[in-house]
């Protein structure tokens, strides 16, 4: 039993009735609560939003969404991690390690409903929908994610960049507007680079989207819109394996999102890309 809907049961005895029926359906569905909003739960505790965020109070919590994020963080902390150091003192056949690997990545990619926000994943593929030049930028094993990004986004007809060099994304901020995006992608948000743009491209009014982890994270605190990553991974670790496949999960699901939401122009245009590779393939 996680430690903080340990604490609600022990204390549904101190809360009023409307307070009880949040914490009752919480303890029940724990796993669906993260991907609600507050009326969500609300309506599914028959009370009213106003109980919902006094149920918060209550237990510690400053919000609905710091509660969300508490909980999703429990939810996935007793995952295995097998990228940490400690995973080579096992005697696991190639086989075995390639069936926990599976796993893993399995059980990554479904704590991302745990972890990320609703709103803020359509706030995000609006703004992207809009944006009239979008820049990824992501460092060591983020940037897989980032580059594979801006492939995508350029295949809708977006300006879709991933630079690499620190100095030439910098030198490229002059000329963001306030329609312009920056996708920083960062597990641990403390990456120095990505901060430093991310700050810049937020003075020149551009916005900023963050993919990383909630906890403890200075780019979450940066960022326009966040969406994040649950917990897989440990800082120090082997590579990243877990991480990378939830940031991946995330930017395949916002291109599809702005794909849907595109003009039959830009499918025509894209079938008529598709066809050309398709010709030209040896």
């Amino acid at each position: 039993m996680s430690t903080l809907l340990q604490q609600i049961k022990n204390r549904l005895d101190h809360l009023s009735e409307a307070e009880k029926s949040v914490g009752r359906y919480i303890a029940q569905y724990p796993e669906l609560v993260p991907s609600m909003t507050s009326k969500d739960l609300s309506i599914k505790a028959n009370v009213s939003e106003a109980s919902v965020v006094r149920f918060c109070k209550s237990i510690g919590a400053a919000n609905f969404k710091t509660f969300k994020l508490e909980l999703a963080k429990e939810l996935t902390v007793s995952r295995e991690d097998l990228t940490d150091f400690s995973s080579l003192q096992k005697a696991d056949a190639p086989y075995d390690l390639f069936c926990k690997v599976t796993q893993l990545n399995k059980q990554a990619i479904e704590s991302i409903l745990l972890s990320l926000d609703r709103k803020n994943f359509e706030k995000a593929v609006t703004r992207l929908k809009t944006a009239d030049r979008i820049i990824f930028y992501g460092v060591g094993g983020s940037s897989i994610a980032a580059m594979d990004g801006s492939y995508k986004f350029s295949r809708l007809g977006y300006q879709s960049t991933m630079i690499s060099d620190f100095h030439q994304v910098a030198a490229t901020t002059p000329f963001l507007t306030s329609s312009s995006v920056f996708v920083a992608v960062s597990m641990s948000g403390k990456t120095k680079d990505v901060l430093q743009l991310a700050q810049l491209t937020k003075n020149k009014g551009a916005s900023v989207i963050a993919i990383t982890n909630a906890d403890h994270s200075p780019l979450f605190k940066v960022s326009d819109i966040q969406l994040c990553t649950p917990p897989v991974e440990q800082d120090f670790r082997i590579g990243s394996i877990a991480s990378t496949m939830t940031q991946l999960n995330i930017i395949g699901a916002l291109y599809l999102s702005v794909f849907h939401l595109s003009s039959e122009r830009l499918v025509n245009q894209y079938k008529e890309a598709r066809e050309a590779i398709i010709r030209f393939r040896r």
